[in-house]
């Protein structure tokens, strides 16, 4: 088999950046380990940056986002028993963020690629990448039982962490960056109509809990629990008590309880990997960088790299130049490492540590006190949340 750009990877990533190439009139092929059932059905992000959405828009893959899609102004901080509003159109000039689940999104794009775009093969394992630093690098996958190559010019890795295209670059040249947190998030989808119009960040000596939800009958609830926590030690009644709580304030507001649809937990790191280019090797999204939740980056993160490559791999095929492929992994990280710090600085601000001191308490308090009584640093966090713009 033979293309131009061989995409290992069939999350939102590989399927948008196949999207945007098959617009530009360049050929692609997109490998996914996975059965189609199993990436539509795949729980992730659902917070997407005003970005996130121009760039789906401009493919043609936001019909049902624009109908289902719920469009959020700003975010509440919660804290001291007490409400505050961050008003994100006043601050950025009109930028907003959007409600659309990841696996709403990789279902438009899969039917899309399906119904006219370049080939697009689920149960596809990718092995190995050969000759990523020639011109004629090749991916050995397996499919349908049986052993295949795609030779390619160039072979994008859209993997994830655990995926084989970060491993290809050599140690040599590899820079990996990671930081723990001391506690994970107990994560939940509830079938019960949110109890807020936009997403509540909540602090508090009992832990850090979210409000989100994924349509206005589905909500998604976030609690701060120890690593190495069971999900199976937190029965629905606890679960609903201590969201309760940790919402609380001093005014007319009730948590709405649901039956738990699904209950996981997820350990909080980052995570970044440089360079992101190895030869015609080029990474993307979780293959390498992860982020915390807590600044609802990762998938936004994901689709700025692929707007870079798309724009990239359009002018190489519009004038011969590869200015922008070369400058990739630079661009990429720059914007990737503030995205990493912004994370960083909303977890950090909003969690309490086990170890934490009371210095450290009024230092969090005191942060999230500047953000609410201070347009200018409100409007930093609000720049950052709706996602900084894209440069060339």
């Amino acid at each position: 088999m033979r293309t131009t750009v061989g995409i290992i990877g069939g999350g939102p990533a590989g399927l948008l950046l196949a999207r945007l190439l098959h617009r530009a009139g360049i050929d692609c092929v997109v490998l996914e380990a996975r059965t189609r059932e199993y990436v539509e059905q795949r729980q992730r992000a659902g917070m997407l940056e005003q970005g996130t959405v121009d760039a789906l828009r401009e493919c043609g893959a936001a019909d049902r986002l624009d109908r289902e899609g719920l469009v959020h102004q700003g975010i509440e901080l919660r804290f001291d028993r007490q409400r505050h509003h961050i008003d994100f159109p006043a601050l950025t000039g009109g930028r907003t963020v959007t409600i659309y689940a990841q696996t709403e999104i990789v279902k438009d794009l899969v039917a899309l690629q399906l119904a006219d775009g370049p080939p697009l093969l689920f149960e596809a394992e990718a092995l190995a990448i050969e000759n990523p630093q020639t011109r004629t690098p090749v991916v050995r996958f397996v499919h349908e039982g049986r052993e295949q190559t795609l030779n390619c010019d160039w072979v994008i890795g859209c993997d994830g962490f655990h995926g084989i295209s970060r491993d290809t670059v050599p140690a040599a040249i590899s820079r990996s960056h990671e930081h723990g947190y001391p506690y994970s998030w107990l994560g939940i989808l509830a079938d019960v109509a949110p109890s807020c119009d936009e997403l509540i960040y909540a602090r508090g000596e009992r832990g850090f809990a979210l409000h989100s939800m994924r349509s206005p009958r589905v909500s998604r609830l976030y609690l701060q629990v120890p690593n190495g926590t069971d999900p199976d030690d937190w029965p629905e009644e606890r679960i609903w008590d201590e969201l309760a709580a940790r919402f609380a304030i001093d005014a007319d507001w009730t948590l709405g309880r649901g039956p738990i649809t699904a209950k996981s937990v997820t350990p909080l790191r980052s995570y970044v990997h440089e360079p992101m280019r190895h030869g015609r090797l080029l990474l993307a999204g979780d293959a390498a960088h992860i982020v915390p939740p807590t600044g609802a980056k990762g998938l936004n993160l994901a689709v700025s790299d692929v707007r870079l490559l798309g724009r990239a791999f359009a002018e190489l095929h519009r004038t011969g130049s590869e200015r922008l492929l070369d400058t990739y992994s630079q661009s990429s990280l720059a914007r990737v490492w503030q995205a990493t710090r912004f994370s960083y600085d909303m977890t950090t601000m909003l969690h309490t540590r086990p170890d934490a001191d009371p210095f450290e308490d009024r230092l969090q308090l005191a942060r999230l006190r500047r953000i609410t009584a201070s347009r200018h640093a409100a409007a930093e966090l609000a720049a950052n949340y709706t996602g900084l713009p894209l440069e060339r």
